[in-house]
This record gives structure tokens, C-alpha cells and sequence, in this order.
């Protein structure tokens, strides 16, 4: 079959053209790679939508410091690739948009640190948009499907730019958002919340207001290197500039397609979600939900100088279906609204942003003792600084040894209650009634056992213990030994220490050495022996993926402990309280107590005991309260 020599030349073109297509599609776009190995290469075909990745280690502490590189290795974390990369100044206002329009595309957000001086420059001063290969979006005559294009500026004259005078409005809020931890479908009236469900969000035509024009900062120096291989590392096909020329940008990127307005962009779609990812951020102000993937987009918090980074890795991860959980301090055991999103979530794989969170060990420990959901009475799973202990002390069986034996349990809760209710207007934290409970019980004789100390068993002590804890009360055992070994009696009890509440106390007044009777000196221990202690109830508690435990010291002269300054205090588990125990009168008590707080090592925890009788006169609430530094533990005896 023949054709016309006009047709065979125009056929010609036609597949010359196609051939040289095929081979611009392969080489243009990017560091000059073969095809098949490019994952940026998006088929217009294909749903445009991101590929996401679980991190590759199940527990992963970023240690960048910035905001930029935060958010650039949080991205690199949870995306194998994305058609559309949102590139924001790191800027409250350039965040707050970027955040936005990254939200409303299903995009990560990376951040460029305004390096040098910004300034407004008029529009007519802006790069031309065809520097950045493609029309603006007003310009637009065939709009994305499913894509709203930011509202155009209203019609008249436009606000004049910020100055000293006249300071600029607040950002829009369009920072992370809050959600709550129940499954419950979003309101529809006001902003939503987001649940923790791992339906993806959909396309709703969500937008911030767009910067105005006339005051888009130009940070100098801001498009960096380390920018552009951040960008590339995502394998983008489009980003959309927010804050900074698209077409400043364009010329560092070539063979990607740069804009500047999100209506140039192609429509995409939610990514698969990462549902059992959590990304632990520093937290602001007072205690938020973790953030899921919004079933619409949220309004929240303003965005400020200080959560820029927070905002675009909150963004970040609700696109990849990760969860955001807030965290007052770097430890989420202190953080209960933490512990109770990481029960919830129970994740797979964990993120945290920055140092601060420790090594990734450390963390995973954490996290794993957090996503329990147990949490101490007062909340939370560390014990001090954020608790304040209310103790009556004595045994159940002898009214002579103190203020707890003295009536029967339920008077005692009662009592203790009393105790305690006057030190929560004197305290900035929780006050927690306890018991400390005498559990062996130092004699005068050597007993059936030859120790010189009687046991008390587990059936007299649990009754005690189980409604001390259906009161919401932190109970302690206080180890009399005698001349038997610590570590032997402490044993004795672990089913009460198993217990998430429940701690321990030794009293070194009633060690005796061998040949040493009771009563006929003050007893004393050697660090051996009490590190020896310290160490296997942090196994314990660790073993069990407990709270953190109280580990008492009851001293009143250094002899007591031998070698204090090796007491072993580096056991994440254990919060470990030297507890002075003199009485008579206050100037005495205070000479022990600079005393004893003085030679403690450092990391320690104090706590004092006022004396019912032999103390002159007791100090009251305001009194005790008052000593430097403040006990954290007081009992009453």
C-alpha cells in the first residue's frame, strides 16, 4: 500500500517526534538515570499519589536540629517517592500556607531556613512565571479536576504591607492538628477532629488564603544545596514553591516542573497510609491529642517561630497516614494524654524529632512501657518531679509502730486522705496519698528465723495494698532486715511489686552486721548491698514493663549508707528518694537535713518525716513545704 509523498513525510514526523518524546521522558527529568530505575516517573495514567514507606528500624530518633532538616528526614522516613513536593520558608506565615496546600494535595513538606535578609518585593519585581515552566494558576484556562484553585485576591485596593506601625494579622491557623482518640466520626459543625481511623483522607478542595503577592519574603541564600538534594530525594515530578520564587527555584531543579500556584498542579490522591506509625514531636503549651490523618482538614493553632518544624512534620505525617503524639518533656512516660495515644495506637514503627528523645533504645523502651496505657495514681508513669507522696507509716498489726496501725484500713485510707488534702494548695503537682507499710519488721530477739526480723506475709499485707490501690493511693514497703539480707526480703514481696503502684523502702537503721545486737547501735548498710537491691527491681520493673518505681533511703546520719556516693542512680526505671528520718526538735532536724541533702549524689530524690509525738513541736503543711529542697515524699509517723 502506498501513500502520497506529502502523507509518508508527515508520517515520518509524526513517529520521529514520538521517538524523541520517548527519549526526553527518559532523560530529562532528572541526574540522567535510565527509565526503569526512576520511581519519580509518574504515568500520567497512573493515580497521581505518593509512595509511602515504614521506616526501615522500628524505633528511629532524628537528630537533626533545625526545622528544615527535621522535616526533610521525616519525609525521607515515611516516602519512597511523591509526584508533588510542597517546598515552604521556614517562616510562620509561609508555613501556615504551605501547610495548607500540603494537606489539600496529599504531599510532604519540606522547609527552607531563611538565610540572610528577607523582604517584601512587589509583584512586578517577581520572577516572570514562565521561569518556572508553567502558567499561574489564575491563568489557568483548564483547571485540575478535583483541585479548587486558591481564591483570587479581592477586587479594589489591597492592604498595605506590615510595618512597626502597623503590625501584621495573625497567620491563618492552619498548623497540626488536634484530634481526639475516639472513633467517632468528625462533627460537622466547626472545626473537625481527626480520629484515629485509617480510612485516607479525600480531596475536599481545602486551602489556606494564599500569601499576598506583594509580600512573598525572598530569603537570600535560601535554596540551598542540601535543599535541592532533599527535593530530589523524594523523586518529584511538580513542587509547588510557597513563600519563594517557583522560578528561582526552577533554575536549581531542572527537569522538575516548579509553580507557584497549587491550580498548576495535577489532582492527586491520599497515599497508602502508614496507620501504626507514630512521630513523637516536642510539645507546646498545654497538653494536645496525638493527630491523626483528618478525614477533612482542620483548622488548629496558629502557627509560630517556634513550631514551624512541629507544623510540617505534623503535615507530613498525617499524609503518609501517620499519627502525630505530642510530648511534654523527652520522655512520653511523664506525659499522660502521650501514654494514652500510644495505648491507642500501639504502634509498629516509631519516629521522634530531635536529640532530646535519647538514643533509639532508650526510646523504644519508652514507648513500649507507654503504649501499656498503665499509669501511676496522678497520672503519668514517672513518678517524681510530678507527684508529690502523702505517706502515714507504720505496720497493720502494731498501733506502737506507727500512725498506719493505728485504726483500722479503711479509717487509715480515710486518714491518709486527711493527711494529704492540705499539701495540694502548698503543691504545683499532684499530691498522692500512700501507705508505707512496714513489711519485716525489725526485733529485739532473733526469731523463728534467727534474723531479728519478723516477716510479715503476703496474705496480712495484700488486702492492704489492693484497696490502697482501689483508693488511688501509691502504697511502699519498708524493709526492717535485722541481720538478714535486703535483696532475700525484698524477693519475698515481688508479687505485691508487680503491682504498677507499689514500691520499696530500706531502713538502714535496723542492719545489723554480724555480732551486732538490736538497739544497741544505729544500724547501717553497704552500698554493695543497697545497689544490690536497686538492681533487680529496675529488672523488675523493666521485665515488666511496669511504671516507674519508688525506691526509699530512710537515713538520718551518713553512716547509715557506707559509700553513698556509689549508689548506683542511673536506672531509668527507679526514682530513688533518701528520706530523712530524725526527730526532736526543728533545729536539729534541720542540721540533719543540710546534713543529708548536702552528702547525697547527685539525681536523688528527698523526702522528710514528721513525727506525730516525738517531734518539737511537728512542723505543719507550709513548714514542711517549705525546706530546700522541697520532698518530694513526706510521711508521718
Amino acid at each position: 500500500m502506498s501513500y502520497p509523498r506529502g502523507r509518508r513525510a508527515a508520517t515520518m514526523v509524526a513517529a520521529l517526534s514520538v521517538a524523541a518524546l520517548s527519549v526526553a521522558a527518559c532523560t530529562s527529568a532528572g541526574l540522567g538515570t535510565a527509565a526503569p530505575s526512576r520511581p519519580h516517573l509518574f504515568s500520567r495514567l497512573d493515580p497521581l499519589a505518593a509512595r509511602t514507606q515504614a521506616p526501615a528500624s522500628a524505633t528511629v530518633v532524628l537528630p537533626q536540629t533545625s526545622a528544615d532538616r527535621l522535616a526533610a528526614g521525616l519525609a525521607q522516613q515515611l516516602f519512597r517517592s511523591a509526584p508533588v513536593v510542597v517546598v515552604g520558608v521556614d517562616t510562620p506565615i509561609a508555613v501556615t500556607a504551605a501547610a495548607a496546600e500540603a494537606r489539600r494535595i496529599y504531599a510532604p513538606l519540606l522547609l527552607t531556613a531563611p538565610v540572610g535578609s528577607t523582604s517584601p518585593r512587589p509583584a512586578a519585581t517577581r520572577p516572570a512565571a514562565a521561569r518556572s515552566g508553567a502558567a499561574p494558576a489564575a491563568a489557568s484556562a483548564h483547571p485540575v479536576p478535583g483541585v479548587r484553585p486558591a481564591p483570587a485576591a479581592p477586587p479594589g485596593p489591597q492592604p498595605a504591607p506590615p510595618s512597626a506601625s502597623h503590625p501584621a494579622a495573625p497567620p491563618p491557623t492552619a498548623g497540626p492538628a488536634t484530634a481526639s482518640l475516639s472513633t467517632a466520626p468528625p462533627p460537622t459543625a466547626g472545626p473537625a477532629t481527626a480520629s484515629l481511623s485509617t480510612a485516607p483522607p479525600t480531596n475536599t478542595g481545602y486551602s489556606a488564603p494564599p500569601l499576598p503577592p506583594s509580600q512573598v519574603p525572598i530569603p537570600t541564600g535560601a535554596i540551598t544545596p542540601a535543599l535541592r538534594t532533599e527535593i530530589r530525594a523524594l523523586h518529584p515530578r511538580d513542587v509547588l514553591a510557597v513563600g519563594l520564587p517557583a522560578g528561582e527555584l526552577a533554575a536549581e531543579l531542572p527537569g522538575i516542573r516548579v509553580v507557584g500556584a497549587v491550580g498548576a498542579l495535577p489532582a492527586t490522591t491520599a497515599p497508602p497510609q502508614l496507620s501504626h506509625v507514630a512521630l513523637l514531636v516536642p510539645a507546646s503549651g498545654p497538653a494536645a491529642a496525638a493527630t491523626a490523618p483528618p478525614e477533612t482538614p482542620p483548622a488548629a493553632a496558629p502557627v509560630t517561630p517556634a513550631t514551624t518544624a512541629t507544623t510540617a512534620m505534623t503535615v507530613t505525617a498525617q499524609v503518609a497516614g501517620a499519627v502525630t503524639v505530642p510530648v511534654h518533656g523527652d520522655d512520653p512516660r511523664g506525659d499522660p494524654t502521650a501514654i494514652t495515644a500510644l495505648a491507642a495506637i500501639k504502634p509498629t514503627r516509631v519516629l521522634a524529632a530531635g536529640a532530646g528523645f535519647g538514643s533509639a533504645s532508650q526510646l523504644a523502651y519508652r514507648v513500649a512501657v507507654a503504649a501499656t496505657g498503665v499509669q501511676l495514681p496522678g497520672g503519668g508513669q514517672l513518678v517524681f518531679p510530678g507527684h508529690r507522696l502523702v505517706a502515714l507509716y507504720g505496720n497493720p498489726e502494731s498501733p506502737g509502730l506507727g500512725a498506719l496501725g493505728e485504726q483500722d484500713l479503711p479509717a487509715s485510707i480515710a486518714r491518709a486522705r486527711q493527711m494529704a488534702a492540705p499539701y495540694q494548695a502548698l503543691s504545683s503537682v499532684p499530691v498522692v496519698p500512700a501507705f508505707e507499710i512496714i513489711a519485716t519488721v525489725a526485733l529485739s530477739s532473733p526469731g523463728p528465723e534467727g534474723t531479728y526480723s519478723a516477716v510479715t506475709s503476703l496474705a496480712t499485707l495484700r488486702p492492704w495494698v489492693e484497696q490502697a490501690t482501689a483508693a488511688g493511693f501509691y502504697v511502699i514497703l519498708d524493709l526492717q532486715p535485722g541481720r538478714a539480707s535486703l535483696l532475700d526480703q525484698a524477693k519475698l514481696y515481688e508479687p505485691l511489686l508487680a503491682m504498677p503502684n507499689v514500691g520499696l523502702a530500706l531502713d538502714a537503721e535496723w542492719k545489723l552486721q554480724p555480732g551486732q545486737l538490736p538497739l544497741q547501735q544505729i544500724g547501717s548498710v553497704s552500698i554493695t548491698e543497697v545497689n544490690s537491691v536497686v538492681h533487680w527491681l529496675a529488672g523488675l520493673t523493666a521485665e515488666l514493663h511496669l511504671p516507674q518505681k519508688v525506691l526509699v533511703l530512710h537515713q538520718f546520719r551518713l553512716s547509715m549508707i557506707q559509700d553513698e556516693q556509689d549508689l548506683d542512680i542511673h536506672n531509668d526505671d527507679l526514682a530513688i528518694v533518701v528520706h530523712m528520718d530524725g526527730q526532736g526538735t526543728q533545729e536539729v532536724k534541720q542540721e540533719t537535713w543540710d546534713t543529708i541533702t548536702a552528702a547525697a549524689p547527685h539525681g536523688v530524690f528527698f523526702g522528710w518525716k514528721n513525727f506525730l509525738v516525738k517531734d518539737h513541736p511537728m512542723l505543719s503543711p507550709q513548714g514542711t513545704m517549705s525546706k530546700i529542697p522541697v520532698p518530694v515524699m513526706i510521711s508521718y509517723q
